[in-house]
């Protein structure tokens, strides 16, 4: 069976968090262009190829050097003879080869607010500018994303296309469950995620003691402990709720558990491609 599509998901997590929903929920939408997806998961009702697994964040820094190492020396293979284009939901792809393709850029995070030793200033400053340059065309999730690129990369911006995020009806959908009035937060423990200034902000709310706010989210040694002191030091360790990582079939049941008048959602936990 010929594939007019090669979609790129050596990424991909075994627990999905942001960019992974993302490439998950946008699958269904590319049926009509026949996709072969590249994915060490085997995913259900998809034609999948598969490759080698170890290749995402989950195995840290060498987990990405491995997944650049295959983008660059195997990927090229399977699209010489497998697809006339490549789709990837992260701004990945081979460089300096005949391999036409398409990637998502979700934000620039990592150049608006930069880390000094983060393996990620790199990434971003030398070879994310080189796939943007090289690629057919750009998608991304906002408006602000679009001008990012326009300025901090001069891409034309007839070369992007902002789609924005959006939620799944089917899925986020009314349960009628019993409410309580918490605030929620959805998404990873990282610094440039301004968590400590939400804590602050809820320990500043009047009768706060009245409310609980959840944490909805992997934690991370980095960031989370240093998280967890302020809320002891503010005396809310009992207002205050690590949920860890939720899946995605559970967050309809986490959502629908808050009363309508006290609802937060920060983050790309729900991004769901409209």
């Amino acid at each position: 069976m010929s594939h007019q599509l090669l979609v790129n998901l050596a990424f991909l997590l075994s627990r999905p968090t942001g960019t992974s929903t993302y490439a998950l929920n946008l699958l269904p939408q590319l049926r009509s262009l026949n996709p072969l997806l590249l994915t060490a998961q085997k995913i259900e009702d998809q034609d999948c190829y598969p490759i080698p697994a170890g290749q995402t964040a989950e195995q840290g820094f060498w987990g990405h050097l491995k997944r650049l190492v295959w983008t660059q020396q195997q990927l090229p293979k399977i699209y010489r003879w497998r697809s006339p284009l490549i789709f990837s939901p992260i701004p990945e792809a081979p460089l300096f080869t005949n391999c036409r393709f398409v990637v998502t850029v979700h934000d620039l995070i990592p150049i608006r607010f930069p880390k000094r030793f983060s393996p990620l200033t790199p990434y971003y400053r030398y070879y994310v500018p080189q796939v943007l340059q090289q690629a057919q065309h750009l998608m991304c999730d906002s408006v602000a994303t679009a001008k990012d690129l326009t300025h901090f990369f001069q891409i034309p911006a007839n070369k992007v296309t902002p789609i924005l995020l959006a939620h799944n009806a089917k899925h986020f959908r009314f349960l009628d469950l019993p409410t309580c009035n918490y605030f929620l937060y959805l998404g990873r423990s990282d610094s440039y995620k301004n968590l400590q200034r939400l804590v602050a902000a809820f320990a500043a709310l009047p009768r706060h003691e009245d409310y609980e706010l959840w944490l909805a989210g992997p934690t991370d040694k980095r960031y989370t402990p240093q998280l967890i002191a302020q809320i002891e030091q503010l005396e809310l360790s009992a207002q205050v709720k690590f949920l860890n990582y939720v899946t995605y079939a559970e967050l309809p049941t986490v959502v629908n558990q808050r009363s309508p008048w006290f609802f937060l959602v920060c983050g790309r936990g729900l991004g769901y491609p409209c």
